[in-house]
């Protein structure tokens, strides 16, 4: 694997980067639920947390995201999602953002969300 200075890579196995940070710009890979007994609202939780962690860890918070992707199982879900984005986001500018109907890789996962913020 080539590495670059200027290209920094968080939490990395073999396949991707949890959080790769570049040009004082994070990517951040799809989060999805590690519990997958929850319904929508407990796994959407999850994820929120899970990428406020990340943020955190790469430096920066929800407040400068620039963009979002959100992959959504069931279209039904879609307006209990986004009350629980518009809460979690209370407070911050809102990004750019596409929500997807997917067919999600564990069929268990109802939500998976990529996002990209900058840098302070």
């Amino acid at each position: 694997m080539t590495e670059h200075a200027d290209i920094q890579r968080l939490n990395s196995n073999q396949v991707m980067s949890a959080a790769t940070i570049h040009n004082q710009t994070v990517y951040l890979s799809g989060q999805v639920p590690d519990s997958t007994s929850l319904d929508i609202g407990g796994q959407t939780r999850e994820v929120l947390m899970k990428i406020d962690q990340l943020l955190k860890l790469a430096g920066t918070d929800k407040s400068r995201l620039l963009s979002a992707q959100l992959f959504v199982k069931n279209l039904e879900d879609f307006q209990a999602v986004n009350a629980l984005w518009i809460e979690w986001l209370e407070g911050c500018g809102t990004p750019a953002r596409a929500t997807i109907q997917a067919d999600l890789v564990n069929p268990a996962w109802l939500i998976e969300i990529a996002v990209i913020a900058a840098l302070p």
